[in-house]
C-alpha cells in the first residue's frame, strides 16, 4: 500500500502531521506493507531563492495582524507542537525558498534515505534554527543521513531534480490539494491537514480493506464516501 504525503519543510503543521501519521502507522496492523513517499509542495514559492527573512513580521503583514497578535498565535502553535514531542520557537524562526530542499529529498529517495532526510530537515528548521535554504547547509544535513556530499552538491548545483519537484507540485494541484500536509493512499483516498492519528488510522484501514477484499477489517467509521475520496 502506497502512502504519498505532500508537505513543505517549513510548514509547522506538516511536522505535527508527520508525528501524527507516525502514531497512526505504529497502530496499523499492516504497517510493514506500507510504502511512504514524501512529495514536494511549497507554501510560498514567491520567496526569492537566497532571501531568508524573519517569519514573524512577514506573517503579520500577510495576515493583517500586529506582530504581538502573530506572536501569540505562534506561541499557541508552539504549545500544540509540544504535545507531539516537538519543540518549536516559531516567533524567532526564519523563512526562505524551499526549492533546493525538495530537490535534495528527491536525491535521497533514490538512495532509500528520503524518510531520514525529511525528518532531519524538519528537525533542523523547527528545533535547531539551522538553515535549510542554501546549498552548503543542505549538503551538510544530507551527509548526516548518509548522502554523499559531492553527489548532493552536484545535484543541487545542476538542478537535475527540479522537474521532479515541479511534477509533484502539479500533481498536488491536480488532486485538489490547496494546503499541506496532504495524505493520499493508493491515489484513491485522501486526507488534508494534520489530522488526528485516529482519522489517519481509519484512512489506512479503509484503504487496506478495499484493496484486500478478503480481509476482515471493516470499513472505518468516519472515512466513508467523499470524506476520504481524492
Amino acid at each position: 500500500m502506497k502512502v504519498e504525503i505532500w508537505s513543505d519543510v517549513v510548514c509547522p503543521w506538516c511536522y505535527i502531521g508527520k508525528r501524527r501519521f507516525e502514531t497512526a502507522l505504529a497502530r496499523f496492523e499492516h504497517a510493514d506493507a506500507v510504502e511512504v513517499t514524501w512529495r514536494s509542495f511549497q507554501l510560498d514559492p514567491s520567496v526569492a531563492e537566497g532571501d531568508v527573512h524573519p517569519t514573524l513580521p512577514a506573517l503579520a503583514r500577510k495576515y493583517g495582524r500586529t506582530e504581538e497578535q502573530m506572536r501569540e498565535q505562534m506561541t499557541s502553535m508552539d504549545a500544540l507542537a509540544l504535545r507531539e514531542g516537538l519543540h518549536y520557537d516559531l516567533a524567532n524562526g526564519v523563512a526562505g525558498n524551499t526549492l533546493l530542499a525538495h530537490q535534495l529529498l528527491h536525491l535521497a529517495a533514490e538512495h532509500g534515505l528520503q524518510g531520514e532526510l525529511k525528518e532531519r530537515l524538519l528537525h533542523a528548521h523547527f528545533e535547531q534554527s539551522t538553515s535549510v535554504f542554501d546549498v552548503d547547509s543542505l549538503v551538510q544535513l544530507g551527509t548526516e543521513v548518509g548522502l554523499d556530499a559531492e553527489e548532493a552538491r552536484a545535484a543541487l548545483t545542476d538542478r537535475r531534480y527540479l522537474p521532479a519537484v515541479e511534477e509533484d507540485i502539479a500533481t498536488a494541484r491536480a488532486l485538489g490539494a490547496t494546503g499541506v500536509p496532504f495524505f493520499v493512499v493508493d491515489r484513491t483516498y485522501g486526507a488534508s491537514g494534520a489530522q488526528d492519528p485516529d482519522v489517519l488510522l481509519q484512512l489506512l484501514d479503509r484503504a487496506w480493506a478495499d484493496s484486500h477484499p478478503l480481509a476482515t477489517v471493516p470499513p472505518a467509521a468516519g472515512c466513508e464516501g467523499d470524506s476520504c475520496s481524492v
